[in-house]
């Protein structure tokens, strides 16, 4: 497969909530491949399936050198004290914003073959688990800054030369 081309803010589909995905359905596994090889481009964490203008409920992951995907995920628990966190988006790219994130967060969901999976921890992967699985609920990492950050991120997203 290949590395896709990323949608970013203002496509309807990233604000659609994402469709299950058939473990098994031979779909699947190119999706699967895609969201791999577009998650290992430099300087990305994670690629949710919207992302790549695919309305599943998939993402792929690139934290500290491991590189895995997940079907069906469910934020199933996070813990700890929020904090804000600097964070970004290739969906709103080059900007980063301040906004709160739990430190430690754990998603449940399926491989290809239909298998339990859970991805479990603290630090940038808590992070990411809480930001992809809100790309499958059809939620930007903007929606939860607070109102006066969102404001002016707003005003500088619709201010960029890719708006």
């Amino acid at each position: 497969m290949t590395a896709r081309q990323i949608r970013v803010f203002g496509d309807p589909v990233l604000r659609t909530v994402s469709d299950p995905v058939a473990p098994g359905d031979p779909s699947a596994q190119g999706l699967v491949e895609d969201l791999l090889d577009t998650v290992r481009l430099p300087g990305r964490a994670g690629v949710a399936a919207p992302q790549i203008g695919v309305n599943q409920r998939a993402f792929s992951y690139n934290i500290d050198g491991e590189v895995g995907y997940i079907l069906n995920p469910e934020l199933a628990e996070v813990s700890g004290e929020p904090a804000l966190l600097d964070e970004g988006c290739l969906s709103v790219p080059g900007f980063y914003f301040q906004r709160m994130r739990y430190p430690w967060a754990r998603v449940t969901g399926v491989d290809l073959d239909g298998n339990p999976v859970e991805l479990a921890g603290d630090g940038l992967l808590a992070q990411a688990l809480q930001h992809e699985t809100d790309h499958l609920d059809g939620k930007l990492f903007i929606e939860g800054l607070d109102k006066d950050r969102k404001r002016e991120a707003m005003r500088l997203i619709r201010d960029s030369d890719w708006f």
